[in-house]
């Protein structure tokens, strides 16, 4: 019962991050502009707001994931190893992508993006 309670509460969570992701980053220009992305990312709250946007879509897929495998396995070890499976992939992904978030540079992203013809 919890698991079907996080997929609604993550399912709300993403519809309000793609909300703004698809305003801020895909609706002003028409086109994405790498420079106004570079801005963004060198703002600390936009990290937090992609962190947690992250941290959504990892909760919601892995957790449907491990949903529509327990409805063929219900009760065995196997849906026990699957859990774990699915709690270390997520652990590895959202630790993975903070780290490619944080690390991201703004100026060196500036100065690539004007190289560009």
């Amino acid at each position: 019962m919890r698991i079907f309670q996080l997929q609604r509460w993550t399912a709300i969570a993403l519809l309000i991050f793609l909300t703004i992701h698809m305003i801020v980053v895909h609706y002003p220009p028409f086109h994405i502009d790498f420079s106004r992305i570079a801005v963004r990312m060198a703002d600390p709250l936009w990290k937090a707001i992609d962190i947690a946007f992250l941290a959504a879509v990892l909760i919601h897929a892995l957790a449907g994931t491990h949903q529509v495998f327990t409805d063929f396995q219900r009760f065995s070890r196997l849906h026990r190893v699957h859990g774990v499976v699915m709690v270390v992939l997520g652990v590895v992904a959202f630790i993975y992508g903070t780290l490619t978030i944080l690390a991201f540079n703004p100026t060196a992203a500036t100065e690539t993006t004007l190289l560009l013809p």
